[in-house]
């Protein structure tokens, strides 16, 4: 029996390493898809009113389909729950069924509205812009939705420590989703990236149901419950506060419109690097840690320590990114996206990215916190917290751009997330509260006076291109210096045990 038990445990170790890996792996596939899909978005279609109106649209793809990436942490607790009362097939279906009766009629409405919701979201940009942003939100809409189903399969799988087949849906979707935006984009314009998209969801979910269906997880005793009314609110609570939390993007897409053609999509290119900087790390290690914390519990100290260590590994990517983009952003930016973002525009867009690293960082902190709510089963304020962020947001982004431009928008995402963060902790406990802060704050001091040091040095004395190579360089060694003092080699030892 001992040596079975050894056995098993290694297994977990190895499982739970290669589990991140491969989630990580996906995402960053994902991450890389839509890199490539929007330079050569930004080569084929430039930086006009018309691709202001698809990135509005675009807008509502983002807040959906990250909502349901978050939803993943919300649901993973409940199904392994279930899963451990041999009750998995009977969630899943009664989960699936709730969601299908808010999504069809949502996509009706959307539908039938496209011209008007293109015209709000667009503000007073030009007609192109409301015109393509309706043409494009009658699939990006739908295939939000896909993605928010393929997170209730996907979490299915996690109750059973499967991630293998999510990752492949995931990144065949993206691939898919690319392929068919090259395609088709010469010949029918932006809105072949809106299929594409739409194909992707197909992909997402499609693998993970046909792995259900398969390996007869689906069937099954019924639930002890249907009540899809109070199911649909279950997911409506869980995804409240990433739904808020992505509407504040969308907030700031509509307050950047009002400063002029351009911003708009200089904005959104800038919020897919950092949100790709901040959530692949965060999010695949967040994703991994939620079932194996559902069944061994969490007291207070122990939820400060997964804060801390799974911070820690996000924060590096933070600061040498922000380190980077402000040595030689405005040359990468040209290169990757094409000759209307060369100039000023380049460089902008390079300084919009150091911009939000205040928000990355609440970001971070967002995405391993927010599992623990359903770990330690503290969802009760979160459908108001939802409600009070977004007022909150809207108030101190509008009076911070009007102090301080695009500067003021980034500043006003970043103080929001990181107030909703706090909120969080503190219905947990206080004391993860204190002890969250005085860690995450500690660390972000450390990334940051890393990275000032390491590139401010280099930017002193060499162009900016070997400046930006030899502060990397000099940002991970001044790290690996750190590492034992700070609790880097602790952070990572903690992440390859948690299965």
């Amino acid at each position: 029996m001992p040596e079975a038990s050894d056995k098993s445990s290694r297994w977990r170790r190895r499982s739970g390493v290669r589990s991140g890996l491969l989630t990580a792996v996906a995402s960053l596939v994902l991450a890389g898809s839509a890199a490539v899909a929007g330079a050569l978005l930004a080569h084929k279609f430039g930086r006009t009113a018309a691709t202001d109106g698809f990135m509005a649209a675009y807008g509502f793809y983002i807040v959906l389909t990250l909502g349901a990436q978050s939803f993943r942490l919300v649901v993973v607790p409940d199904l392994t729950r279930a899963a451990a009362e041999g009750r998995l097939g009977g969630e899943l279906r009664a989960y699936g069924a709730a969601f299908l009766a808010a999504a069809v009629p949502v996509c009706v409405v959307v539908v039938a509205l496209a011209h008007p919701l293109g015209e709000l979201v667009t503000g007073s940009l030009p007609d192109p812009a409301a015109s393509t942003a309706a043409h494009a939100v009658v699939w990006l809409v739908p295939a939000a939705f896909g993605q928010l189903l393929a997170a209730i399969a996907v979490s299915g799988l996690a109750a059973r420590d499967r991630y293998g087949v999510a990752a492949l849906g995931y990144s065949s979707g993206g691939i898919a989703g690319l392929v068919v935006f090259v395609v088709l984009a010469d010949t029918h314009g932006l809105v072949a990236l809106a299929w594409g998209l739409a194909a992707n969801a197909a992909l997402s979910l499609g693998l993970p149901l046909a792995a259900l269906v398969l390996s007869g997880e689906l069937r099954g005793p019924r639930p002890l419950r249907w009540a899809l009314g109070g199911r649909l609110w279950r997911l409506l609570e869980g995804a409240a506060v990433p739904l808020a939390l992505q509407g504040f993007y969308v907030l700031a897409l509509r307050l950047a419109a009002a400063l002029g053609v351009g911003r708009v999509t200089s904005l959104s290119y800038a919020y897919l690097i950092v949100a790709t900087l901040s959530y692949v790390p965060a999010f695949s290690i967040s994703l991994v840690s939620s079932a194996p914390l559902t069944r061994r519990g969490l007291d207070e100290d122990a939820a400060a320590e997964h804060v801390l260590h799974a911070s820690w590994l996000s924060l590096v990517l933070v600061g040498g990114a922000a380190g980077v983009f402000a040595l030689v952003g405005g040359r990468l930016v040209e290169l990757v996206l094409g000759g209307a973002y060369a100039g000023d525009v380049g460089t902008q867009l390079g300084h919009l990215v150091v911009e939000l690293a205040p928000w990355m960082v609440g970001s971070v902190a967002f995405y391993v916190t927010f599992p623990l709510i359903f770990v330690a089963e503290r969802r009760r304020w979160l459908v108001p917290l939802a409600l009070v962020s977004l007022v909150f947001d809207a108030l101190i982004s509008l009076g911070l751009r009007e102090a301080a431009g695009m500067l003021g928008i980034c500043l006003g995402m970043a103080i929001a997330t990181i107030a909703v963060v706090a909120v969080l902790m503190a219905s947990i406990s206080s004391r993860l509260l204190a002890l969250a802060a005085a860690g995450v704050g500690r660390l972000s001091l450390v990334v940051l006076v890393a990275a000032a040091a390491a590139f401010g040095i280099f930017a002193a004395v060499l162009a900016p291109i070997p400046a930006a190579v030899a502060g990397t360089l000099g940002y991970a060694l001044l790290l690996a210096l750190a590492a034992k003092r700070f609790g880097l080699g602790d952070a990572w030892a903690y992440v390859r045990a948690l299965h």
